[in-house]
């Protein structure tokens, strides 16, 4: 008889690869955050938005560390991260023309319902690059999905803000701090903060979110789904607000990893599911979950 465990085995052959990817660019934020793009084919190839990569910081190092990846291009992988900690700063002194072993991509991504076809997009700190993923995927087919991204920070954000010139009547003129990239893609994004930023909403990303939801009639909602990725705080009041507008929700979830591939079992979660509570593996049988099947501690 297969077992759980050699059944996600089985799901997950060739579809990870090993490949040493070549760094092209390094681009550094305040707040000791970064943007690296790397060229790892194999991995850009088969990564759907919110799937992940298992990286090398350094050859000293035996332990990789996940990052999700923000963008596909071509042959190559943009990730995003904040140094937290001498592996990621490692990481981050590296120069274009080096290589870094790739592992990847890894996990279960979002999986937006075409009969919701408006996408609320909600992305906090180093949670944002999923937000991006997803959105580019959604605006390859913009006929059919329209998104909407509300982003959040307590540091300075990992791009330069831009004026929106995309109209959204629900909020004052004067907030008006958007993502260049979205705007660029045409998707309305607005940027959330505690931390005074100009253009800015002064709060947290579900008041923004709670004050666009608000806007909507019973038909619109009826067509809305809401996708998060950050902070374990923050997805848990992204959910709770999803579920007092009665509104389906995927969180990305965020836990310390081993070996990101599932033989460690240490990235475990308590989910609900068909035959009772369980232990899920974060790394491959996420990171990306349904919210009303998760146990939040």
């Amino acid at each position: 008889m297969i077992t759980a465990a050699q059944q996600q085995a089985q799901r997950n052959r060739d579809t990870i690869f090993v490949e040493e990817g070549e760094l092209l660019t390094v681009n550094a934020f305040p707040g000791d955050q970064f943007v690296m793009r790397i060229r790892s084919p194999k991995c850009a190839r088969a990564a759907q938005p919110g799937s992940f990569v298992h990286v090398t910081c350094d050859d000293t190092l035996p332990m990789r560390r996940p990052l999700s990846i923000m963008r596909v291009d071509d042959d190559c992988i943009d990730i995003l991260y904040k140094i937290v900690g001498s592996g990621l700063r490692w990481l981050s002194a590296k120069k274009p023309g080096e290589s870094i072993s790739v592992l990847g991509p890894i996990g279960q991504g979002f999986r937006p319902s075409p009969e919701r076809p408006n996408t609320l997009l909600i992305g906090g700190g180093v949670g944002i690059p999923p937000m991006v993923f997803l959105a580019d995927y959604l605006r390859q087919d913009s006929d059919n999905w329209n998104p909407m991204a509300i982003l959040g920070s307590e540091i300075p954000f990992p791009f330069e803000a831009r004026s929106s010139v995309l109209e959204t009547p629900w909020l004052n003129d004067d907030i008006d701090a958007t993502m260049p990239l979205f705007e660029d893609w045409n998707i309305p994004c607005r940027l959330a903060t505690l931390s005074g930023y100009d253009g800015c909403f002064d709060g947290y990303v579900t008041d923004l979110a709670d004050r666009w939801l608000a806007t909507l009639s019973d038909d619109e909602l009826a067509k809305t789904e809401v996708f998060t990725c950050g902070p374990t705080p923050m997805l848990k009041a992204v959910a709770a607000l999803a579920a007092g507008y009665g509104l389906p929700c995927q969180v990305s979830l965020e836990e310390f990893m081993a070996c990101a591939v599932g033989g460690c079992a240490g990235c475990t979660v308590r989910i609900n599911t068909a035959d009772g509570e369980a232990m899920k593996r974060v790394c491959v049988d996420g990171p990306v979950f349904d919210a009303d099947t998760v146990i939040w501690a």
